[in-house]
């Protein structure tokens, strides 16, 4: 053994607690929440001491890939990206990366680390990493138990047992979820939280979980064994991968193994489930208030703003949630994290749309945004990476008026191939083959008029696609 430690970063979530900010498409984990980086980058950047931790591995999904590869790019990073066919919980995900790792080292010690999770004290977290290490060597599966900082109901509980060595004790129990009073016993009676991150040798998981279900581990194995190689991607097997069952690693593993141990710690850790949970970690004025994005406060106290572009003004109003996106607007109690649960469970039968997609979508060559449109027509704002270039295609229903108002752009319309600068414009019929392209090195920014009698995003027929869309 080398002494180090493989992280895992669970990234494959579609949470909607902090809608609507938050989407399927877009989940919490990559938004940047408090400063400039997600809570995915601070994730990995809390693992990238190299005397301590290798290179990581991240399981996300197909939807995602682009956007996790975004992300490692801006702070300068590379990982193993594992990408899962469906959503199996965090049971298969942690069997897969554990089998993983073991194609790069049969003894590899794992971190299990979601992606959506806050630390504010860094060097307490590397403490606690370096304090359990030795017990994972020895056979251990080490928790994380988070100093409580109060009676809290959103988490579940660790009771420590006896010592095993340094700080790290055995887990006497797991505990759900408690009210209000349990919670305060709880804490009179020394649990700690259940941060649900894990270290472990990965043959020990594997081993343990194989106890209690062999046949999803070997679903797993097998997937990662017959995983296939997309763009640098590692795609786990599909048929095996599906046959695993759908299981949290709390269930599958932790609450029936004799090997679980607990790290205590105290590190600012939050699990940021709730829009309150971000009012708690972000910086606020003198009443109480905390905005991302443009707000003004007057005779209000303990709010929480965030908008993308509208400046939102509130008077007169205590311990609100202000969320506005461009396409909607949640105003909600500060502390009934339960209410937007609920709320989001109607949106989902009344209005699909948008809990799963936000106006501005994520593609692997940029992004763009739908601006207008009506009945014959859409108004669309695209941003286009330096290199990016999107597919040859063409559609039978709709035309395209492409505006550039930054950058240079390369257009193929048909036979005719043409740099296009910034306050010029090209048209594009129906039915032409085209493709856009940025050659430059600064992003390139077009406004895009469709018309016709169509205008969905299945009107799209691929003919060549660097990413393999056809």
């Amino acid at each position: 053994m080398n002494g180090r430690i493989i992280p895992l970063i669970m990234c494959g979530g579609a949470g909607t607690r902090l809608w609507p900010a938050s989407r399927e498409v877009h989940p919490k984990q990559f938004l940047p929440l408090f400063g400039t980086r997600s809570t995915f980058q601070e994730t990995l950047l809390r693992v990238s001491d190299a005397t301590l931790f290798e290179r990581p591995i991240v399981i996300t999904n197909n939807a995602y890939r682009f956007m996790v590869l975004e992300q490692l790019a801006e702070i300068g990073l590379e990982a193993d990206v594992l990408l899962e066919p469906m959503r199996r919980d965090s049971g298969p995900a942690i069997a897969a990366g554990a089998a993983f790792a073991q194609t790069r080292d049969s003894q590899a010690i794992v971190l299990a680390l979601a992606a959506d999770h806050v630390v504010r004290d860094v060097a307490a977290f590397v403490a606690a990493c370096r304090e359990g290490l030795a017990a994972a060597e020895a056979g251990r599966i080490v928790t994380f138990g988070v100093q409580p900082e109060r009676a809290a109901t959103e988490y579940g509980y660790i009771s420590p047992g006896e010592a095993i060595s340094g700080a790290v004790r055995a887990v006497a129990k797991f505990v759900e979820k408690p009210d209000p009073a349990t919670a305060a016993t709880y804490i009179k009676s020394g649990y700690l939280w259940n941060s649900g991150n894990f270290m472990f040798r990965a043959s020990v998981l594997l081993d343990e979980y194989r106890n209690v279900d062999a046949a999803s581990v070997q679903a797993v194995s097998d997937a990662v064994s017959n995983a296939g190689t997309d763009l640098g991607f590692v795609k786990l097997d599909e048929k095996a991968f599906g046959s695993a069952k759908a299981i949290s690693i709390d269930y599958a593993v932790m609450e029936k193994t004799s090997r679980a141990a607990v790290v205590p710690v105290a590190c600012g850790w939050s699990d940021v489930g709730s829009w309150h949970a971000v009012w708690e970690l972000s910086d606020k004025d003198g009443q109480g208030n905390a905005a991302r994005g443009a707000a003004v406060f007057e005779d209000s106290r303990n709010c929480n703003v965030s908008t993308d572009r509208a400046l939102v003004a509130l008077e007169g109003v205590d311990d609100l949630v202000v969320v506005a996106t461009q396409d909607a607007v949640l105003v909600s109690r500060q502390k009934d994290a339960n209410g937007l649960k609920r709320l989001v469970a109607k949106l989902k039968a009344s209005a699909p749309e948008v809990t799963e997609s936000h106006i501005k979508v994520h593609r692997p060559w940029g992004s763009y945004q739908s601006v207008d449109n009506g009945d014959r027509h859409q108004v669309k704002r695209i941003i286009v990476k330096p290199g990016g270039r999107l597919s040859l295609q063409k559609h039978h229903h709709r035309s395209e008026h492409w505006i550039v108002v930054r950058g240079t752009a390369r257009v193929t319309v048909n036979e005719l191939v043409k740099t296009v600068h910034e306050n010029e414009s090209i048209y594009i019929p129906i039915g032409a083959v085209h493709r856009l392209e940025n050659p430059g090195k600064i992003q390139l920014e077009l406004i895009e008029v469709q018309t016709g009698s169509y205008l969905g995003e299945d009107d799209i027929i691929r003919i060549e696609d660097d990413y393999q869309r056809t």
